[in-house]
């Protein structure tokens, strides 16, 4: 009866939204790796939009392969590449070796003298991509039966919590890192005795919820204000969408002001990497790079290891 009653509420929930419950097909591969075979979202429009080429993406990449041993020193802004070393050398320095070392890569770089540098260490201990492979499919197909743009689920599930069921320290939980408040907003129960944020098609539809019924109108509502064309299915829309569950609507709407944009593209995302406002920090600037990051690994896990890809929108 419980399954019953939620299939009713996903397909309730698909039609109050007004779409249907398989739209992205032309999106869609079907990947076979040894026995398995797993529906995911493609890359194509990264790459057509050269998303890829970008420094930040690549930056996270190397970060997202990268041991926590090893550490990359990089500028602030751009995610120039300076130096890669050991971290336990870097942090073996005392404060003044390490702002002579950052002065040395100024100079050598032809660098500003006020160029902020940042030393990143490596992440490949919390980016678990072949442990959260099997759960893109299900996520996939979660969202699409919500009638939510799958491109989200598996954006989410890349980056937010990858294979892992730990809670934050701010309390989110769950494959898509739900927060209390939210997961409560979708109808799950969560309390000291239950909690359903557990259950992966349960956070799915907590997650898909939000997107659908919180981020996309946000968005679409900064987006007019500033008399601003989209497509929903442009990868720069989805990557504002995601700013908006990441760091809020109000902290996009600041850092949306402060950059008077004239026209919705592209262009959007670069400058919010630049900009801050409100509480659109650094941390909310890395969300889209990381996204794009992930999705690059993914597609090259996929061509490097599959032994066979068929489109959706082919078979």
């Amino acid at each position: 009866m419980q399954h019953l009653i939620f299939f009713i509420l996903s397909v309730y929930f698909s039609l109050a939204y007004g779409q249907p419950l398989s739209n992205w097909d032309g999106e869609k591969i079907i990947v076979k790796r040894s026995s398995n075979s797993s529906t995911i979202m493609h890359a194509e429009a990264l790459f057509e939009d050269r998303w890829d080429l970008l420094a930040q993406p690549q930056f996270w990449k190397q970060i997202m392969l990268l041991s926590p041993d090893s550490c990359i020193v990089n500028v602030a802004s751009t995610r120039q590449i300076l130096k890669k070393m050991s971290y336990k050398d870097w942090n073996s320095q005392s404060e003044a070796e390490k702002d002579v070392t950052r002065a040395d890569l100024r100079a050598k770089f032809n660098l500003d003298p006020t160029t902020r540098i940042f030393v990143t260490s490596g992440k490949n201990d919390f980016y678990k991509f072949n442990e959260v492979y099997p759960q893109l499919s299900k996520g996939v197909e979660a969202f699409e039966r919500f009638g939510v743009d799958p491109w989200y689920a598996q954006a989410i599930l890349l980056i937010e919590c990858p294979g892992q069921m730990k809670k934050s320290v701010s309390g989110a939980y769950g494959a898509f890192q739900l927060m209390p408040e939210v997961a409560r907003a979708a109808g799950l129960t969560v309390n000291s005795t239950v909690d359903e944020r557990k259950d992966f098609d349960r956070c799915a539809y907590g997650s898909a919820r939000l997107i659908s019924k919180v981020c996309i109108p946000e968005a679409k509502r900064i987006l007019d204000r500033h008399q601003l064309s989209y497509k929903e299915s442009d990868l720069w829309f989805r990557l504002f969408v995601l700013h908006v569950y990441h760091a809020g609507a109000m902290n996009v709407a600041a850092v949306v002001n402060k950059i008077q944009p004239k026209v919705g593209s592209r262009q959007l995302i670069l400058d919010m990497w630049q900009n801050t406002a409100g509480g659109f920090g650094n941390n909310s600037q890395n969300y889209t790079q990381l996204a794009l990051a992930a999705q690059i690994i993914l597609h090259d896990m996929v061509y490097q290891q599959c032994d066979e890809i068929t489109n959706c929108r082919t078979r």
